[in-house]
């Protein structure tokens, strides 16, 4: 039975301020999902193995368009092309025609460099701004339930990537 590899250290124990903590995790599952993909050929990137049908490639993708749409579409208000895009007309994940692994996981890269920058500092009670993603203040959660629930997405999506990542390779995650 192959040994469970993680070359991705978790935060440090001594991290006790909510924001930084937050923070850290989110940077270490947007670096152990693509290190998740690591080494998968591009026929497996583009093949799913699920009855669901999603593809690890359009994963990768739709984590892109979920930091766009909770942070910039969201957080900050701000108009975004496509905030759904990484949906198909099925309503399934999709990505584009043409889309290499490359830029998709380059777009990827830098959409979380982005959203990194975008709330270094900025206090987890503030309310994300009205007029993009959500029409009212009352809609609008505070940037910490923001982050949490993005914490619990990538989360939840790098699990089912050790399934798939088995299923392709047999190699295990954590």
């Amino acid at each position: 039975m192959p040994h469970p590899t993680n070359p991705i250290d978790e935060p440090p124990y001594a991290l006790t301020d909510p924001h930084h903590m937050l923070g850290a995790y989110l940077d270490y599952f947007r670096t152990v999902v693509p290190d998740k993909l690591d080494g998968l050929s591009e026929r497996e990137l583009r093949t799913s193995r699920l009855p669901s049908g999603w593809t690890p490639l359009e994963l990768l993708h739709h984590l892109t368009h979920v930091e766009r749409r909770w942070l910039r579409w969201g957080f900050l208000g701000e108009g975004v092309d496509e905030p759904w895009g990484d949906r198909g007309p099925d309503d399934r994940w999709r990505v584009p025609e043409g889309m290499s692994p490359d830029e998709v996981l380059a777009r990827y890269e830098e959409q979380c460099a982005w959203s990194r920058a975008a709330v270094a500092g900025v206090p987890l009670e503030r309310r994300a701004a009205t007029g993009g993603r959500f029409a009212t203040e009352a809609e609008a959660p505070t940037l910490g339930w923001i982050l949490f629930h993005l914490l619990q997405e990538y989360a939840r999506h790098a699990g089912q990537l050790d399934v798939v990542r088995e299923l392709a390779d047999g190699r295990v995650g954590e």
